[in-house]
């Protein structure tokens, strides 16, 4: 799942404000471990939206598990967001 690692990647660390679908969310990135995990929670700013996973490096291959959610919801927030420009 090297495409979830070049989207997080896409995200600075901390928080940030991204437009998805038309809608502003409030990101935050966060690495730990010397990069082998991270985290990305995001939050509509209308409160109406939630996105959240984790990425763990294990052997060289990124490991996606979102929280509470299809991996498919993660996947398309991340490829379809874009810095809000506001």
């Amino acid at each position: 799942m090297n495409d979830a690692r070049s989207l997080f990647d896409r995200l600075p660390v901390g928080w940030s404000v991204v437009v998805h679908e038309g809608r502003r969310y409030g990101v935050t990135r966060t690495v730990h471990g010397d990069g082998r995990a991270q985290s990305v929670y995001a939050e509509a700013l209308d409160g109406s939206d939630v996105v959240s996973a984790n990425l763990y490096d294990l052997s060289g291959a990124g490991v996606l598990r979102p929280c509470e959610m299809p991996a498919e919801k993660v996947l398309g927030f991340l490829r379809g967001l874009e810095p809000d420009a506001g």
